[in-house]
């Protein structure tokens, strides 16, 4: 895959995987209840109160193509560690392609007749995966073409929907990987679908995020900053996604009531393109942080705030829910929740490869 970095391995790091994964799951169901509705519709849906609980969904709380394809992101990584543990070097990229061109035939769209063949693994036989849930226009249409996107050929070279942030967490999780490497597999794999500068960039500096809380160490704020500071750093560093990431981390410590509801998104944005639901995320996880009890009340004041607004509710609250399970492993996850969601097994079972086959546990 690339030159290993002999970083010890969190002892939590089993823990973390499986909360960044269904953290991101929980998110992306309690937002997709009101994914399409402005905060004036969520009010007369729920009341004054908004939306405050999974258990509000009438019956199982669906998750969306958010987490359909990070899973599918999960199983073209582990498709290279097979190939890695095997002895035998596999092209990332082309993995993580073939994998998102398995997901585009769940949602009922056959992929072009000159694209490769794609071998079934596992997760494809899994029907709860084969719903169509919205899926992104840019996702769909880039991988239709059957045309491996590149950063010097992108498909959809003008998008930067949130398709790439939305999936982008597993890069994050590999161990043993240095942070400027997750980096470039996140952005490089982002041009598979978009090829605007901020989606790439943007996708880069959430795995960065990731990478940073559960293999580096980093406290929240920290993983943040040092975010913001790797997206700085890019030699055509996208401005808006700059501003965006600044303002989320300075409005964070700002006293009095948290910006919320249509207040946040006027500030931050809808979250419908890629900085602006990761600054929507980063700001609801650190705005929340220092008056949470716990990490489950963190992750349920992050996930409300993340929710309750006219824009991209699912996108937004699944990155929030991704990072706090990425920074508190599963004791962020509500267990009343847990109960509720969409296919828990199917999300266990793959992150339970993916650490056998990064560590060996």
């Amino acid at each position: 895959m690339t030159t290993p970095v002999h970083t010890p391995v969190p002892a939590d790091f089993a823990s973390r995987v499986q909360g960044t994964l269904m953290g991101g799951a929980l998110g992306d169901a309690f937002g997709y209840l009101v994914e399409f509705d402005s905060l004036a519709d969520i009010h007369a849906k729920f009341g004054p109160s908004l939306l405050v609980d999974l258990s509000q969904a009438t019956g199982t709380a669906h998750f969306s193509d958010d987490t359909q394809m990070t899973l599918y992101t999960l199983d073209g990584l582990l498709d290279v560690l097979e190939w890695a543990n095997n002895g035998v070097g596999a092209d990332i990229n082309a993995c993580q392609w073939l994998a998102y061109l398995r997901w585009l035939k769940t949602q009922g769209i056959e992929t072009a007749e000159h694209a490769p063949e794609q071998a079934p693994r596992w997760i494809d036989s899994q029907s709860v995966l084969h719903h169509q849930r919205h899926p992104g226009n840019a996702c769909v249409t880039g991988l239709a073409t059957g045309h491996m996107g590149t950063v010097f050929r992108p498909v959809n070279p003008d998008s930067k929907g949130c398709g790439t942030v939305m999936r982008s967490a597993p890069y994050g999780l590999l161990p043993n990987v240095d942070a400027e490497t997750i980096y470039k597999i996140s952005s490089d794999a982002a041009s598979l679908t978009h090829g605007h500068p901020s989606a790439r960039q943007s996708s880069g500096a959430f795995s960065w995020l990731i990478h940073q809380i559960v293999i580096a160490g980093l406290p929240l704020r920290a993983a943040g900053e040092s975010a913001r500071d790797r997206a700085a750093g890019e030699p055509s560093a996208d401005q808006d996604l700059l501003a965006r990431l600044e303002s989320a981390l300075t409005l964070s410590t700002h006293d009095g009531a948290p910006l919320s509801g249509d207040s946040l998104t006027e500030t931050l944005g809808l979250g419908w393109v890629a900085e602006e639901a990761l600054a929507v995320a980063v700001y609801s996880v650190l705005v929340t942080e220092q008056a949470a009890g716990s990490p489950v009340d963190h992750f349920l004041a992050a996930i409300r705030l993340a929710t309750n607004h006219s824009g991209d509710s699912d996108s937004t609250a699944s990155i929030a829910g991704n990072i706090l399970g990425a920074l508190y492993g599963e004791a962020a996850l509500p267990p009343s929740w847990l109960t509720l969601c969409e296919a828990p097994a199917v999300i266990r079972r793959l992150g339970a490869e993916f650490i056998k086959l990064t560590t060996g546990a």
